[in-house]
């Protein structure tokens, strides 16, 4: 998910998430990443220890449940991305991007726009044994991204992301691209642009979610 800068160095950033999460396995999935176990302390200690005034929620933090059901697929299928160069946009912690280099594919590249979360997806691809380059910074505006694949996990969260992701989605498709959304059931997933293709039932916390099990779905254009 996409979230505003952090005046802190890589070093800093990857310290502070050391400090600050434990590792633990994504359930259901052969993964593990630095997971928070609250929402509201690693919220405030961002703003504290990184310098980071009026920030938005540490999206990296936590196993998303669009971005588990998108990591079950892609591992599942692995034909997807194998042998190819796939984007994992909007990020966070880099889940999505790390089942994509498990799964075989050729090249990976993580993107957001919070720079926290490269210092995340470094430390979380280190643990799984996998290596993913980073891209930060706003893809949503100019020329679609060039990639064989496209996998965007928990996007349509407000209106106007998911207007834009939608829009730039659909031009990377037009372009060639394949694309993949998780989704759980969002107010803005514009389900009428795409075409539903495997459902989840994936354990989330309630700290970032109504429900500690979420039904996550995964679409394609």
């Amino acid at each position: 998910m996409q979230g505003k800068r952090s005046v802190a160095t890589l070093e800093e950033a990857k310290a502070f998430i050391r400090a600050n999460t434990r590792i633990a396995p994504v359930p259901g999935l052969p993964i593990r990443m630095h997971i928070a176990d609250e929402l509201t302390p690693i919220w405030e200690a961002t703003e504290k220890d990184l310098a980071e005034a009026n920030v938005a929620p540490p999206f990296w933090a936590f196993p998303w449940a669009g971005g588990q059901a998108l990591a079950h697929y892609v591992l599942e299928n692995p034909d997807t991305v194998r042998g190819k160069l796939v984007l994992d946009i909007a990020c966070g912690s880099g889940l999505v991007g790390i089942a994509a280099a498990l799964a075989g594919a050729a090249a990976v590249v993580a993107n957001d726009i919070d720079p926290i979360c490269e210092a995340a997806v470094a430390l979380n691809a280190d643990i799984n044994g996998v290596a993913l380059s980073y891209l930060g910074g706003d893809l949503l505006n100019g020329d679609p991204p060039d990639y064989d694949v496209i996998l965007a996990a928990d996007v349509f969260y407000e209106q106007t992301p998911a207007r834009l992701f939608r829009t730039m989605l659909e031009r990377a498709h037009a372009n060639g691209a394949t694309i993949f959304a998780g989704d759980p059931g969002r107010t803005y997933f514009p389900r009428n642009a795409f075409r539903q293709v495997a459902e989840y039932a994936v354990e989330t916390t309630t700290e970032i979610e109504n429900h500690p099990v979420k039904t996550a779905r995964v679409w394609t254009l």
